[in-house]
């Protein structure tokens, strides 16, 4: 097993992770969500989270994967650990529109995050959000550094819905 995989975290949905380790990878995989990638220079430590939706009142289960909270779970990690709020740097990637749909919540993820940054006075100094594809991310919370992967487009079908008379008023369950 080569070592970028055996030093690989995977952050899922709602979870985030802190290290200072020269060694960690952080990785995670994107649609609609957004990562957030902080770091802090002086203190050569950095994290990661996985944002499922931007907020929203939720259940117990989504309360880490919702905007404000994620966010601050990050952050908070990030002190805990030893970095200085006002050195803080952030990394944004995702957001895609994976889907056609009326609401366009890859697009929501974005703004939120990038308005939480702006408002907690945290430096933005790289993103990569929206467009279709689903993002891969690499993040090497020692350097700061961050790659990022696009993943092959999914083409939604175009398929028409039957109408009513193509499929009858009956309904069959079984």
């Amino acid at each position: 097993m080569s070592d970028l995989r055996r030093n690989a975290i995977h952050v899922a949905q709602g979870e985030h992770r802190v290290s200072c380790d020269s060694e960690v990878m952080l990785t995670t995989i994107l649609g609609s969500c957004v990562s957030v990638c902080m770091w802090e220079p002086q203190a050569r430590l950095g994290g990661m989270n996985h944002i499922l939706l931007p907020g929203g009142d939720g259940t117990d289960l989504y309360k880490t994967a919702v905007g404000a909270n994620a966010m601050e779970l990050l952050i908070n990690g990030m002190l805990k650990a030893g970095a200085e709020r006002s050195r803080l740097e952030a990394k944004v990637f995702g957001g895609a529109r994976m889907i056609r749909a009326t609401s366009d919540i890859g697009a929501r993820n974005g703004t939120f995050v990038l308005e939480f940054l702006r408002r907690e006075g945290i430096l933005l100094t790289g993103e990569s959000l929206g467009g279709t594809q689903g993002r891969r991310v690499q993040y090497w919370p020692e350097s700061g550094r961050a790659r990022q992967l696009l993943i092959a487009k999914y083409e939604e079908a175009n398929v028409p819905l039957p109408t009513q008379a193509e499929t009858g008023s009956d309904l069959e369950l079984f």
